[in-house]
């Protein structure tokens, strides 16, 4: 499977600059791919403004995603500001390119920026089966809670989307190369770069890990779409060879 990660410098709360911005990016695009992954919230930075920047789930960004998805002929992925019955959700939209979509609401919401005094959280995982993967996408704070990542439903790849801070970049490496290592999954971490309109820093540091947790692309300080191929058979021998995963502690969650 061909997988494109865009690492972005985002224009702080401005969907229009960002969709045409990320429009650029895409239509630059030339080898084929089967899956784009956007950072977190990638219409308007890591906002607690949802009040004004909220959209609904017919609103322009779902409508750009489907155009984008059914150009590449691709999947693309990302989390924005959507609102849905009163509420609002940082949601990652899964959009695939005959217009199909699933949707995963953040769970864990970073209370250290008041972040749960406006969002709602998310409650149940998703995974979608994509070219014979079984993929798992979560949000930015997620990755910090390793068994809400936890390879109990036999996944392939792992990925998450955010804006994580270059304050806590060491953490963000480190949980991603441990996500990667238990799970015995390709683990994509996609991160914006830059300054916010908070004045917060971003480094980026946009990865891709192995099965094994080995680093295969790193990206910081600066924009880059980068296309890597994955291998689900090297990933089933390793797991065959090395069959940690059986031994895995069964467990359910309390929602």
């Amino acid at each position: 499977m061909f997988v494109t990660l865009i690492q972005a410098r985002l224009n702080w709360e401005n969907p229009e600059a960002n969709r045409a911005y990320f429009s650029e990016k895409l239509a630059a695009l030339q080898e084929p791919t089967d899956l784009i992954v956007l950072p977190e919230m990638f219409t308007t930075g890591f906002s607690m403004n949802p009040e004004n920047l909220a959209e609904p789930m017919d609103g322009p960004t779902m409508q750009w995603l489907a155009e984008q998805a059914r150009s590449k002929q691709a999947v693309i992925t990302g989390s924005f500001i959507a609102t849905e019955n009163g509420r609002y959700f940082n949601r990652l939209v899964w959009m695939q390119p005959d217009g199909q979509l699933y949707t995963y609401d953040k769970r864990h919401l970073f209370t250290l920026a008041g972040e749960h005094e406006h969002y709602t959280p998310g409650q149940k995982h998703l995974i979608v089966e994509w070219k014979g993967w079984r993929i798992m996408p979560l949000i930015c704070y997620d990755l910090r809670f390793p068994v809400w990542s936890r390879n109990t439903q036999a996944y392939d790849l792992l990925l998450y989307v955010a804006n994580f801070p270059e304050i806590r970049s060491y953490a963000w490496q480190q949980l991603l190369t441990a996500r990667a290592i238990e799970n015995q999954a390709y683990t994509i971490g996609v991160n914006c770069v830059g300054t916010d309109g908070k004045g917060i820093q971003y480094s980026g540091d946009t990865v891709l890990h192995d099965y094994a947790g080995e680093v295969l692309y790193r990206v910081s300080h600066t924009e880059d779409v980068y296309t890597a191929t994955l291998s689900k058979e090297d990933q089933d021998r390793f797991r065959q060879k090395f069959a940690f995963l059986q031994d895995s502690d069964t467990f359910t969650f309390n929602t």
